[in-house]
């Protein structure tokens, strides 16, 4: 009787691997710790020598001073390309306007243009600005007329809470895109047959730019929880289970945590995906064993920020 045919060796898929581009998410620090958090972990991934990272905005606008700060530092002392977290809410045009020449001064060439949730959270009806960009496709015009610059904008595989339905979603994507619409990066996800199901919808409508999967490493189930709720991700039972019993337990909880979002990304590149973008929550380590698995090391001529005087 004849042995079945062993199936075949990660490393042989590995072997044969397209080279794989990332991109991380940061928010701005709201205190001297967090500070001291977010730039050690800027120096810890900046040598992996990311395509570019991007800078948050809080609701209502409430990071603009913080998140300019930011971006200009990680400009001016770092290699990285940083992109700017901009948002319609709470502003009028000449005031966003004024942000976006302030960044094309400072020499950034990357913005993230999104509506943005309403000053008093999620949850609550947005209301555009009587004097300002009322949608993102709006804000994504806005700043191709005063710059040439890169626009990335959100994409919802399973759609935002706020749409009637994914082929609405879609269409107003699309709307983004026309508006001069680079890239779109995804909300996060768990299950990748639900990116790839959506990924097929949005080419179906003629839409061709990248969509590049958001990936959000789950550290702690109870706040990614929290996250999926408000942006209407949905939480698979097999998370759920991978997840249980260890509140009490953080260290086996990282362990898991880096497991599972091991298993996405290889079967993300696996299935032809060749740009990830990773939400890091300003936590660098995790993010960091993922790239190594995807075969990226460091460069060792990478200009990293020093670390932060208080």
């Amino acid at each position: 009787m004849m042995s079945p045919t062993p199936a075949p060796l990660r490393a042989s898929r590995e072997t044969d691997r397209k080279p794989v581009s990332v991109s991380f998410e940061f928010f701005p620090p709201k205190t001297e710790e967090m500070e001291k958090t977010l730039w050690a972990s800027i120096a810890r991934l900046a040598p992996l020598s990311p395509a570019f990272v991007s800078v948050t905005y809080g609701a209502g606008g409430s990071t603009r001073e913080r998140t300019h700060a930011t971006v200009e530092r990680i400009a001016r002392e770092t290699d990285l390309a940083p992109a700017a977290h901009l948002t319609c809410v709470a502003a009028s045009r000449a005031e966003i306007d004024e942000v976006v020449r302030s960044y094309k001064e400072a020499g950034v060439k990357h913005i993230v243009a999104l509506r943005g949730d309403p000053v008093s959270g999620v949850g609550t009806r947005y209301e555009p600005h009587p004097d300002g960009y009322a949608y993102a496709c709006d804000l994504v015009a806005g700043i191709k007329r005063i710059g040439d610059f890169e626009v990335s904008v959100s994409a919802y595989p399973e759609k935002h809470p706020e749409s009637a339905s994914l082929d609405a979603d879609i269409d107003y994507l699309k709307a983004k895109v026309d508006a001069g619409a680079t890239r779109a990066i995804t909300q996060f996800f768990f299950e990748n047959d639900v990116y790839f199901r959506y990924l097929d919808k949005v080419r179906a409508k003629g839409i061709d730019i990248p969509i590049v999967p958001g990936i959000l490493p789950v550290t702690n189930f109870k706040q990614a929880s929290n996250f999926a709720t408000r942006t209407g991700a949905s939480v698979p039972a097999w998370l759920l289970k991978r997840f249980e019993g260890l509140d009490d337990d953080p260290e086996t909880r990282k362990l898991i945590a880096a497991a599972v979002a091991a298993e996405q990304v290889t079967d993300l590149v696996d299935r032809g995906v060749t740009d990830i973008h990773f939400y890091t929550l300003n936590r660098a380590d995790l993010v960091y064993a993922i790239c190594h698995l995807l075969g990226l090391r460091p460069h060792a001529g990478a200009t990293v920020p020093q670390a932060v005087a208080v």
